[in-house]
C-alpha cells in the first residue's frame, strides 16, 4: 500500500474502497472482502444509505480501528452549521464509531450558498478531535477560494470525478499549489468507455494487466488518491493489485493525452439536489 501525508500530517492510504450505489447489506460483505484483501481506507456517505452496513463490517473485522481510515460525508439537505453537527452525530451512530478519520462536504450546491457555514461546522468537529481531517467533494476552484479566504483550516483533499477522460488538470494544479490532495471518484469512468480505449488496452496487454489496473496505476503515479468501487470479489482483488508494476513516462503521457474534459456526473455548479 502507498500512503500519502495530508497537509495536517495525517497519513492516508492512496488506494481506498468506495461503496457508492452499494446496498446496506451488500456493503457489509463488500467491505469485509476489501478489508480481507488489504484495503484500509473505506469511503462512504450519509446519502449512500449504507453507513450501518459499513460499520457492521468494521465491527466484525479483526483489523484494529487505528489501522483503518474511514471517510463519510455531509449531504446537501444537512448543510448549515447546526444541521451539519447533527448530521455528523447521526453518521457516527450509524457507523458505530467514536470518530471518523475524514469528514467531507459532499457537494458545494452554490445555489443555496451554505458551504462556508457548513465547513465551519467541520472545523469545529476537527478542533474538538471528533474527526482527524476535513475536506470537500466536487468543489470547483471558485468554491475552494472561498473556503481558503473565509475559513481557517485548509481542506486536506477535494474528492472529484476524475479519470483519463476527465483529467481535471486545472483543478489539480490549483489544489497542488495549496497543498490539497485530489481524490478521484469514478476513477475508472464507472467501468465505461475509457476501459475500452485502444491506448489503455495496448498498455494493459504489454504488462499482462487489466485496463482497470492500468488506469488505477495512472492515477497513483499522478499523486491522486483513488477509491474504486466494486461488489465483485475478483474485481475487489484485481483493483488492489496495482503496486507491482510502473508505467513509463511515455505511457503516462499517452494516457494524459486522452483527456476530453468529459463528465459522467453533474457539474458542481449545476447540481442543486437537496
Amino acid at each position: 500500500m502507498n500512503y500519502v501525508t495530508l497537509n495536517n500530517d495525517l497519513k492516508m492510504p492512496q488506494l481506498g474502497f468506495g461503496v457508492w450505489q452499494v446496498g446496506d447489506e451488500e456493503a457489509t460483505a463488500a467491505v469485509a472482502k476489501a478489508l480481507e484483501v488489504g484495503y484500509r481506507s473505506i469511503d462512504t456517505a450519509m446519502i449512500y444509505k449504507n453507513e450501518k452496513g459499513v460499520g457492521k463490517a468494521i465491527a466484525q473485522s479483526s483489523v484494529p480501528r487505528e489501522d483503518l481510515f474511514i471517510t463519510t460525508k455531509v449531504w446537501n439537505s444537512d448543510q448549515g452549521y447546526e444541521n451539519t453537527l447533527r448530521a455528523f452525530d447521526e453518521s457516527l451512530e450509524r457507523l458505530g464509531l467514536d470518530y471518523v478519520d475524514l469528514y467531507l462536504i459532499h457537494w458545494p450546491t452554490p445555489k443555496f450558498d451554505q458551504y462556508v457555514e457548513t465547513y465551519k461546522a467541520l472545523e469545529k468537529l476537527y478542533h474538538d478531535g471528533r474527526v482527524k481531517a476535513i475536506g470537500v467533494c466536487n468543489f470547483e476552484i471558485e468554491h475552494l477560494e472561498r473556503i481558503l479566504n473565509e475559513c481557517e483550516v485548509v481542506p486536506v483533499l477535494n474528492q472529484v470525478e476524475c479519470h483519463p477522460y476527465l483529467a481535471q488538470n486545472e483543478l489539480k494544479e490549483f489544489c497542488a499549489k495549496h497543498n490539497i490532495f485530489v481524490e478521484a471518484w469514478s476513477p475508472l469512468d464507472q467501468g465505461g468507455e475509457v476501459l475500452q480505449d485502444e491506448v489503455i488496452q495496448n498498455i494493459a496487454k504489454s504488462y499482462s494487466k487489466s485496463p482497470a489496473q492500468v488506469v488505477l496505476r495512472w492515477h497513483l503515479q499522478n499523486n491522486t488518491i483513488i477509491i474504486p468501487k466494486s461488489v465483485t470479489p475478483s474485481r475487489i482483488e484485481e483493483n488492489f493489485q496495482v503496486f507491482d508494476f510502473e508505467l513509463s513516462s511515455d505511457e503516462m503521457e499517452q494516457i494524459n493525452q486522452l483527456n476530453r474534459n468529459r463528465r459522467k456526473g453533474a457539474h458542481p455548479n449545476e447540481l442543486h439536489v437537496r
